[in-house]
């Protein structure tokens, strides 16, 4: 039972490690949105 726990654990972070690939991709776009966005308020 623990080999399938690893087995499943070790998939489970490479499914998390491409989601938060994406999740970072658009982290960085939407902070840099936010970014500009505050930029033109603040002038």
């Amino acid at each position: 039972s623990l080999k399938r726990f690893r087995i499943l654990s070790s998939r489970y972070r490479n499914r998390r490690r491409r989601f938060g690939l994406r999740f970072n991709l658009i982290a960085g776009i939407y902070n840099y949105e936010l970014a500009l966005g505050y930029n033109q308020v603040a002038e």
